[in-house]
Formats: C-alpha cells, structure tokens, sequence
C-alpha cells in the first residue's frame, strides 16, 4: 500500500462513533417529541426507557404508535441509504455514486407503480413486495446484461443505466395508462413514512440488519478496493468476489429501505461526504459512523417534513433533495478542481 493510501485509511476513531450515536439518541428522542401534539422532551426519554414519570394515556400511544415507528423507520431507512452509497463510492471510485446507481431506483419504482395502477386492488397492501422485487430484480438484470460479471464496474454502471431508463420508460407508460394513480405513486416517489408501523419495522429491520452486519464485516477489505486491484490481490483481497459481496449487500439495503419508504433522495451522497469531510477520514471503517449519521440525517429530515407547514406535511424527498442537491454541486466543483 502507498503512503498516500496508508494515510487514508489510518485507524478510526472510535470517539467520533460514539459521538454520533448520542447524536442519533438525541434527534430521536427530539422527533418523538415534537409534532401537531408536542410532549415534554423528558416525559418522552423516561417513556422510551420505561422509567418513573413517563407518559400515560393518549401522550404515550402517540409516542409508541405513532411516533416512535416512524421515527425507527426512518433511522433504519437513513442508515441503509448512507451506508450503501459510501460502498458504492468504493467500490466504483466515483464520490458521486449513490445506492440508485445500478437501477434500484427504477427498478423498485416499476414495481411500485404496477401495484398501484394494477385493477386488483389487493395489490396495493403488496406494494412494499412490488418494490422490493423490482429494485432486486433491475440490478440483476445489470448483472446479467454487463456480461463480464464485475470484471469491468464501468460496464456494470453503464448497464445500470440503460436497464434503469428502460424501467422509467414503462413506469411512464403505466402512468400515463392509469392516470387516476398518478398521485399515490408520485406521493411514493418522493418518499413517504406516513404508512409507518411496527409490522414494517420488524419486516424492514431483517433485511436492512442483514445487509448493513455483511457490509460491516467487509468493512476493512473494502479499503482493498480503493487501490488497483493488482495491489488488492497482494494484500490477499480478491477484488472481484468483494464487489459481488459489497454491491449485492448494498442492494438488499437499499431496495428494503425503497420498499418501505419510497424513494429518498440525495443521503447516500450526503451523510458519506459530510462524515469524511468532517473528521478527514476516507476509509470504510467508518461505515457504523456513516450508518448512524444517515440514520440520524433521515430522523430530522422527516421531523421538519412534518413540522414545517403543520398541520400539512412535505414529503420527505422534498427536504432531502432541498439539502442535497447544493451539496451535491459542491461535491461535484470540488471533484473538478482536483482533476484539474
């Protein structure tokens, strides 16, 4: 490994983690907190841990049927999003790459919209199936279309590509079909935790744990792919399984996260770069940290969704797109100035 690489992928500081899991645990007990009914910011921490003194009533049902599933969902979403988007910047050597790169996006929109729009209306409750499916599905088919296999990533982006216009193009045909749903799937387009629930929890939780515990144990070969892979394989890193692991892990991640909250922007960009940029770090083993940040970015995203025009409420997309894509033009002015 070269000294410049040395440098950048130096021990992580354990003490940053532990900081932003304060954070999260502060942000999440703030959103519970604050809403159309806000509840004392103690009442509600002594209500989570059960303590003396808790809320009682109808405080405490807002707290632990409303409130805090949501609240859970949106870190487990933020989470998988910031995670999957730093493996995707390793894995493709572009800070500019988020977890939709492959398809998934348009994948799981297709299969959101099919549900929507289908005459049986028995599959709307299968909607978070449709999406999930679709999002797995669009990145196999960038596999299988790629040819090589991750031989070459750029072919695998490219085809990521076209399988997802190609996905947009008849999730566009679809709308224009079924006109009368177009609000419910531009509404799940642009993200939406409303439908938030301790079934989606448990279900959501599985596969996005799944994913992120496989992430994190690949965590420091990941560091591998920041190199040649002819310097990867004399560390004793096979590049190319690696990437199957990371980009497989990733997508599980991200198409749960789509499945159960719609598609939100901009964090898998956001969080990584922000984390990095703060503590001058760039290795992967800073996924945990990347992982409560964007746990906690999501939270606070969706308690202004919720907050800023009360009684009425802003998809959450909005917010995150409102934040990220100044970032992102900052991000990508910074990657030009380097390259010059």
């Amino acid at each position: 490994m070269s000294t410049e690489q040395g440098a950048i992928a130096k021990i992580w500081n354990w003490r940053i983690t532990a900081f932003c899991a304060l954070i999260l645990l502060a942000v999440t007990i703030a959103a519970v907190s604050f809403g159309p009914i806000s509840i004392n910011f103690f009442k509600v921490f002594k209500t989570l841990f059960d303590l003396p003194g808790g809320s009682t009533g109808q405080d405490r049902t807002v707290i632990l049927q409303l409130r805090l599933p949501r609240v859970i969902l949106g870190a487990l979403v933020g989470s998988a999003l910031a995670t999957s988007g730093a493996v995707y910047q390793t894995v493709f050597h572009n800070p500019l790459a988020d977890p939709y790169l492959l398809g998934a996006a348009s994948g799981a929109g297709l299969g959101a919209t099919i549900a929507l729009t289908s005459t049986n209306h028995n599959l709307y409750g299968a909607l978070p199936i449709f999406a999930f499916l679709g999002g797995v599905l669009a990145v196999f088919t960038s596999f299988i279309v790629s040819g090589k296999f991750f031989a070459d990533p750029n072919s695998l982006l490219l085809s990521g590509i076209a399988v997802g216009s190609f996905a947009t193009a008849i999730q566009t045909y679809l709308q224009q079909r079924h006109s009368a749903a177009l609000r419910p799937v531009y509404s799940w387009i642009l993200g939406d935790l409303t439908s938030a629930s301790w079934s989606v929890v448990a279900w959501s939780s599985i596969y996005i744990a799944i994913a992120l515990v496989i992430l994190f144990s690949v965590a420091k070969q990941l560091d591998g792919l920041m190199l040649s892979d002819e310097e990867a394989y004399s560390l004793g890193i096979n590049p190319k399984r690696l990437r199957i692991i990371a980009v497989a892990a990733a997508t599980l991640a991200t198409a749960t996260a789509v499945s159960a909250s719609g598609l939100i922007g901009f964090v898998g960009i956001v969080v990584p770069h922000l984390v990095r940029g703060l503590t001058h770090r760039v290795t992967n083993r800073s996924l945990i940290t990347i992982a409560m940040a964007g746990a906690a970015f999501l939270v606070v995203a969706d308690l202004g969704a919720r907050t800023l025009l009360s009684p009425a409420e802003l998809p959450i997309g909005v917010i995150t797109a409102f934040v990220g894509a100044p970032f992102f033009l900052v991000v990508l002015r910074n990657r030009r100035r380097v390259s010059q």
